[in-house]
């Protein structure tokens, strides 16, 4: 897997803003990334340094239309911790 697909997306959430204060920043990422991965890829794309990745996978809730029933995608998460002092700009402006 190439470094480059391995991040999707910041995850902003109420919860994920209280996490930014203490170096903590979420990343939705590919389904077959891992910790490895995930910590090079921030690494080399925010210069920072990495002590730490936890992963979760939060599954898809199942949607009913009438008589069917759909699943949504599921979603991959890392939380990364970064070195005390390090920082990650993810929103500009706020």
């Amino acid at each position: 897997m190439n470094i480059s697909e391995v991040l999707l997306r910041p995850t902003i959430t109420e919860k994920s803003t209280l996490l930014q204060e203490d170096g903590q920043y979420t990343f939705e990422i590919a389904r077959k990334a891992n910790k490895t991965l995930v910590k090079q890829a921030v690494e080399q794309n925010f210069n920072v340094t990495v002590l730490s990745v936890n992963i979760t996978v939060n599954r898809g809730k199942r949607k009913r239309f009438g008589p069917r029933v759909k699943k949504q995608p599921d979603i991959k998460k890392a939380v990364v911790t970064l070195r005390p002092g390090d920082r990650i700009d993810l929103i500009e402006g706020l």
